[in-house]
């Protein structure tokens, strides 16, 4: 079984500062037939002008993953952590039994675009943790590029939630294939580009639902930038 999530069909604000689209309900978007799909909670498209940003604000029992597409952001937390994510780094933090944090574009003169993610952690209470790492953009050329993992951390970013996070940038008609065990479900978000995925076609901010699909295939029709979960 399989949907289709359309960008177009998202819940969109332009405040100004921030133009963002909410796949999933967030905020003062609220849509029953979209509350979230398995352990993902919020998967929210951001544009950031210039010299603006998020404020320090606090969250809990929460996986929070920031990818940056374009531009800088600049993120400070109550832990002591002070970083600058750039595009090919991917911000994962644990908010567990509490954090406070802001996120905020450093540059007077260009936007920062960026997808924050959220998912559901696989207990309460958790002990509040950051980390952030550059990816190679070899390794999303090559494959599908895993950036974060509750179970292989080996050169990934830990994630607890049981679920699986790649990375992929495809040219045009390359094709790419990925086998689920069963039992796992997968939702592919479209960064950038145009891909045909299980002979769905996807444009950027379009996202594909998967459940008790054995598999998925993906072919760009145009030079496309995707990110899967692999989720229980």
């Amino acid at each position: 079984m399989q949907s289709i999530r359309r960008g177009s069909e998202r819940g969109h604000f332009n405040h100004g500062w921030l133009d963002t689209y909410h796949t999933f309900s967030f905020g003062d978007y609220q849509d029953p037939h979209h509350m979230g799909f398995r352990a993902l909670r919020v998967i929210n498209e951001d544009r950031v002008a210039p010299g603006q940003g998020f404020g320090m604000h606090p969250h809990r029992d929460m996986e929070i993953v920031t990818c940056v597409l374009e531009g800088k952001l600049q993120h400070r937390d109550s832990l002591g952590t002070g970083a600058v994510i750039k595009p090919g780094e991917l911000q994962c933090m644990s908010a567990g039994t509490g954090i406070m944090h802001s996120e905020f574009n450093p540059s007077a003169t260009d936007p920062v675009h960026l997808y924050q993610i959220w998912l559901m952690p696989e207990r309460r209470g958790l002990t509040p943790s950051y980390h952030q790492k550059l990816f190679d953009e070899a390794g999303r050329k090559a494959g599908w590029q895993c950036v974060a993992s509750r179970t292989d951390t080996t050169g990934t970013l830990p994630i607890h939630s049981d679920v699986k996070i790649y990375l992929a940038s495809l040219d045009v008609r390359v094709k790419r294939a990925y086998d689920f065990t069963t039992g796992r479900h997968g939702w592919l978000q479209v960064f950038r580009g145009r891909v045909l995925a299980n002979g769905s076609s996807l444009a950027a901010g379009d996202a594909l639902a998967m459940s008790e699909e054995p598999n998925l295939v993906v072919q760009a029709d145009a030079p496309a930038e995707v990110m899967l979960f692999d989720l229980a």
